[in-house]
């Protein structure tokens, strides 16, 4: 083999691999909970506020929040362990915005480390709560604990995106009309994410339409409030390129 082809071959190979790679991080993740226990914490997401466990519904493994457990907003338990998971040396910061906004339960999905462009989805089914009866995506989590979230919920019969920055929490855009679910029933909701542009869907109909003030980028998962009592399945992830 000539020099030349020597060359050639390398660079061909090279964008080989360079397109794998590229197919591996566009790739849809779908959020298993093969492995996690019942009755336990799960282990594909951490748990950061509330009582997050392992429940099963109709012989499949599922996510519940119980806020009927929930004591005036507090953390989950190791809190400081979980922030230095989630974001090494600068938990400090990380954890006093999360006692500011204690009041909602959330888990961060341990296998999803930055998500920018694309799609989330999910489904919810919710069970109870007296002040609250809601669910929703997080996304855009930063280190310093701001974050943002579209969420359904029942008593106020919307779909509503919200900003949590600076121990400040924020509404941001309601839906384009109210709706109602029924209780102890699946029900999907989506966002979709393309540079600064966010949408929202819920069982396949257009909510939300929305310029955030800058492009998403951060950690995603689960997010509900006070004492929602929910459950939650798949979750999945599909980066822009797909």
């Amino acid at each position: 083999m000539t020099i030349r082809s020597a060359v050639l071959v390398g660079v061909v190979f090279c964008g080989f691999l360079l397109s794998a790679a590229a197919q591996e991080t566009n790739r849809t993740t779908k959020i298993m909970l093969t492995d996690d226990k019942v009755g336990s914490e799960p282990e594909t997401f951490l748990a950061v506020v509330g009582d997050w466990t392992v429940a099963q519904d109709g012989g499949k493994k599922v996510v519940s929040v119980d806020g009927q457990r929930w004591l005036n907003g507090q953390a989950a338990r190791g809190l400081a362990e979980k922030a230095r998971t989630i974001y090494g040396s600068r938990y400090d910061q990380f954890m006093d915005n999360v006692k500011a906004f204690a009041y909602f339960p959330y888990a961060v999905a341990k296998d999803i480390d930055d998500f920018q462009n694309g799609e989330i989805s999910m489904r919810y089914k919710l069970l109870g709560g007296q002040l609250d009866q809601c669910a929703g995506i997080l996304f855009n989590l930063k280190s310093n604990g701001d974050y943002l979230t579209v969420r359904f919920n029942a008593k106020d019969h919307n779909v509503v995106l919200w900003t949590f920055n600076k121990g400040t929490r924020k509404f941001v855009k309601k839906g384009v009309e109210d709706v109602d679910v029924p209780m102890n029933t699946w029900n999907d909701l989506k966002i979709s994410v393309k540079g600064t542009q966010l949408q929202a869907f819920m069982n396949g109909k257009f909510y939300i339409d929305y310029k955030l003030a800058e492009p998403v980028s951060g950690k995603i998962g689960l997010w509900s409030k006070t004492d929602s009592a929910s459950y939650f399945d798949d979750y999945t992830v599909t980066p822009a390129g797909k």
